[in-house]
Order: C-alpha cells, then sequence, then structure tokens
C-alpha cells in the first residue's frame, strides 16, 4: 500500500480475471472463451481499417454498430448503448441506474463482478441466495430495492431463467430499473430484449466476447428504453466519449451483419456442450443444466481443487471457484472436439 493511496483506494477488492496462462500446448477452458474463431468477414473489416483514418477520431456515437444491433434485434437505435467491453457497459449501470440509497438485490452465487461494482461506486448490496438446486426464486426479489441484476443464463451454473419469470420480476418491481446481463444468452436461453418495448425499467446488456468469438475486441451493448439509454450515454460522455476505436467497431458490426456464421459456430457449441454434459454424467458427474457455453459440474468422490490441479499438471485449465456453497464445482469452458476430447481423457485419468 503506497501513501499516496487514497482511504477509498485501499479499501477496494478488485475483480479478479480469469487467468490468460501462457503456456504452449494448453488446453484452456478456464474462460469461456469461444472455441471458434470470428467471423470472416469480422476480421477482414478490421484488416481494412488501418489506413490514413486511424489519425481521425472514431464515430463517438457508433452509428454504424447501433444500427447494425438495432436491425438484428428489431429496435431503434435509440434503445442501443455500446462500450468497451460489457464489463464498462455495466459499469455505467452501476454508476448511473443504481445509486438510489436502496439495496442492489443480485444472486448469492453470480457474476463476480457485482460486488466489486458496488464497492466501486458506494451501492448498498443485498445477495439473495439461489435455491437448493441453483435456481433464481423470483419471488425472493419482491421486496423493496434499487434495483436488480442477474445474469441469464446465470453464471457460473448456467441456468437460465424463462422468459415468463422475467416478467413476473419487471411488473412486481415497476419502481426498479432490472437489468438482465446476457452475457451467453445465444447459447441456449431465451433474451429478454422482445420485453423492452413493454417494460421501460429493463434493461438488458450482452457482449460479443462470447458468442460472436470478439473478446479480444472488447465490446459490450445494452437495449433498453431510450431514457435509460440516455443515461448511460450522458455517463460514458462524461467519462470517454470515444470507447470504441475504430477496428472495433468495424469488427463488431461485421461479426452482427454476418448472421450465417454466427448462428454455425453457436450451434457447434450448443451439441458440443451437450455431448459433453452427457459424458461427464456417465462419469458420475452432477452436472447442472447449462444454456451457456460451459458446465457447472461437481463429482461426489473427488475435491474439486484436486481434480483442477490434476487437470492443470496435464495441461488443461478449467475454472475453480473457492467459494461457499459451490467450492466442490468446475466450471468448464465448451471447446472445441478435440479439446474436449483431452478434458474427458485427463478426466478419466484422474477419475
Amino acid at each position: 500500500m503506497s501513501r499516496f493511496w487514497s482511504p477509498f483506494v485501499a479499501s477496494l477488492v478488485p475483480y479478479v480475471p480469469g487467468e490468460q496462462p501462457k503456456l504452449d500446448n494448453l488446453v484452456k477452458l478456464n474462460t469461456n472463451e469461444n472455441p471458434y474463431g470470428p467471423s470472416p468477414r469480422a476480421i477482414e473489416a478490421i484488416r481494412a481499417v488501418p489506413d490514413d483514418s486511424l489519425r481521425l477520431y472514431p464515430a463517438p456515437d457508433a452509428e454504424g454498430l447501433k444500427g447494425a444491433i438495432a436491425d438484428y434485434y428489431g429496435v431503434q437505435s435509440n434503445q442501443v448503448f455500446v462500450g468497451n467491453g460489457s464489463d464498462e457497459v455495466l459499469a455505467h449501470v452501476f454508476h448511473g441506474l443504481f445509486q438510489h440509497g436502496k439495496p442492489l438485490l443480485f444472486p448469492d452465487i453470480s457474476y463476480s463482478f457485482y460486488p466489486v461494482y458496488c464497492g466501486l461506486y458506494g451501492i448498498q448490496a443485498q445477495t439473495i441466495p439461489l435455491t437448493d438446486d441453483f435456481r433464481i426464486n423470483v419471488d425472493d426479489y419482491l421486496q423493496p430495492n434499487g434495483g436488480i441484476i442477474f445474469p441469464n443464463p446465470n453464471a457460473p451454473t448456467g441456468i437460465a431463467l424463462g422468459l415468463s419469470a422475467i416478467e413476473q420480476l419487471l411488473k412486481a418491481n415497476a419502481d426498479s430499473v432490472v437489468v438482465v446481463d446476457e452475457a451467453y444468452v445465444d447459447f441456449g436461453g431465451q433474451t429478454a430484449i422482445s420485453l423492452i418495448d413493454q417494460y421501460p425499467n429493463l434493461l438488458v446488456t450482452q457482449s460479443l466476447s462470447k458468442s460472436r468469438s470478439l473478446a479480444g475486441l472488447r465490446v459490450g451493448l445494452a437495449v433498453g428504453h431510450a431514457d435509460l439509454i440516455e443515461a448511460l450515454e450522458r455517463i460514458k460522455n462524461s467519462f470517454n466519449s470515444y470507447p470504441l476505436d475504430r477496428l472495433a467497431l468495424a469488427g463488431a458490426e461485421a461479426a452482427f451483419v454476418d448472421t450465417a456464421y454466427f448462428e454455425d459456430t453457436r450451434q457447434k457449441v450448443i451439441q458440443s456442450r451437450e455431448h459433453l454434459a452427457e459424458t461427464l454424467q456417465d462419469m458420475g458427474f452432477e452436472v447442472l443444466p447449462s444454456a451457456a457455453n460451459f458446465v457447472f459440474v461437481r463429482h461426489p468422490d473427488h475435491d474439486a481443487a484436486a481434480l483442477a490441479k490434476g487437470l492443470r499438471d496435464q495441461r488443461v485449465i478449467v475454472r475453480h471457484f473457492a467459494k461457499p456453497r459451490i467450492d466442490q464445482f468446475l466450471r468448464i469452458t465448451v471447446g472445441t472436439e478435440e479439446q474436449n476430447s483431452k478434458l474427458i481423457a485427463v478426466l478419466r485419468d484422474l477419475l
């Protein structure tokens, strides 16, 4: 700790991102990256950018990308916000929509950046326990609050909440903003974007890191009522008017336009996930029902930390969370068939 730090900095508990090890011949299944590369059209669009135009600032309003997203989801451009990864989008959400002096509600097992944002912005938080089978019970959120946020499908469990339950939540919390964080929705969930015109308190966030294979480009988005989007724009333009560079704007727009590639790789991941889940169950693992690009599993006879270490020793990396209720689970990203086969082979040896 430096004597130049403010007390505020000293009190922060930062988010710990997933490990990015630099090892040869590694099967990396720990950070939910897509095993298939980005759309060739996205790569082509990015390659076309580096010319004399890089001396100019990018479009601050990202009109082209917002238009592509709006066309894809059948909404208006003023209902779309974009930022430097969904984490930046969420940071603006916490800063601009959740500071009402009432507790923000989110699941006790959820995206671990949520409590970090609460600490950063001084937001009172109240975690709501998932049920014994790791599901969100909507009735538990029917209490006074300053906002609600949850991933759907949830992370790290992978379990999805249906649209009818989300609509019930929106109706019961009409005076609070409800944020549905859909980083993994394209792998089996139902997007709540179809509900935004009915519920002005709904905001949906998404990422291009997972289903569109652009984790290295850092592009996130939010879709909601124009009033909510205006709040995020006001925050953004008081922080960084140019969060997305020219390469990111070009690649992200092309990725949204190339729906054929998106559908092909999305279905490959879904099929691989189902096969992986079935194989793990046959090996004695309990596998939670996943609508994401990962599975959350535990074995009744083997310690999760020991399994994670054994896998790592064989250059297979998965995620282990040493946290209450889930310390015996492993979160395993769905890889290619070859990567999944390597995972299974090592696990068979360890078991």
